[in-house]
């Protein structure tokens, strides 16, 4: 994205990547700063950002992974700001696709002529509607702390995913003790300080194992 932002606006990768962050950070998707602020076609965007040649030689599951999503009871689906077909790229390479009902992508999360991808609210709700399920009977399983509370204010039950954080979380700077489908989270302060589990958050797991006791 860093890449894409800097050879379309002409920004060196200094600027192209604090440009993409300070859109993440305030939109919640780099893509929407660039469709409002640059007239940046969304589907351009998506296409050229989701290429990642060799991306399959660099991808790996295990099985207890697949076994514990098999295992877990009720309907599954992606939910992505990525792509449709980049989703389905990384679903079949990790042997995971026989495991969700469906995908829901950013091809399917556009209202009134708008895309709103996570952690859009109405989208959410919409989502939920379309599955004929209510709000509170849903689940979301996300890394990303902003998608966790628009989720929690629609009652769904939210599960924060760490394993694959690195350290970085998405949500408001630290204090002391104050409290991330492809954007990268900002990186955790350097006091190494671990983030707590935020109030939105009905439960925190590092593996798929755990999502069935969470």
């Amino acid at each position: 994205m860093t890449h894409y932002i800097a050879e379309h606006l002409g920004l060196d990768e200094t600027a192209a990547t604090a440009l993409r962050q300070r859109y993440w950070k305030r939109y919640g998707a780099t893509l929407l700063g660039l469709v409002r602020h640059h007239a940046i076609q969304a589907s351009h965007f998506l296409e050229h950002t989701h290429r990642l040649p060799g991306l399959e030689k660099r991808l790996r599951s295990s099985a207890h992974d697949r076994a514990a999503l098999k295992r877990l009871g009720g309907r599954k689906f992606v939910l992505t700001n990525a792509p449709r077909g980049y989703a389905l790229r990384v679903l079949d390479t990790l042997g995971l696709a026989t495991c969700f009902e469906g995908v829901i992508s950013i091809e399917d999360m556009a209202m009134f002529g708008h895309i709103r991808p996570k952690p859009d609210a109405r989208m959410l709700r919409r989502v939920a509607a379309s599955l004929k399920v209510r709000a509170s009977r849903c689940v979301l399983v996300e890394d990303t702390l902003e998608h966790q509370k628009a989720a929690r204010g629609l009652g769904m039950t939210t599960v924060w995913m760490r394993r694959y954080l690195g350290g970085r979380f998405r949500g408001p700077p630290f204090a002391p003790v104050m409290t991330r489908m492809n954007d990268s989270a900002p990186p955790a302060e350097a006091s190494g300080r671990v983030c707590p589990k935020p109030a939105y958050v009905c439960a925190r797991i590092n593996s798929l194992q755990k999502l069935m006791r969470a």
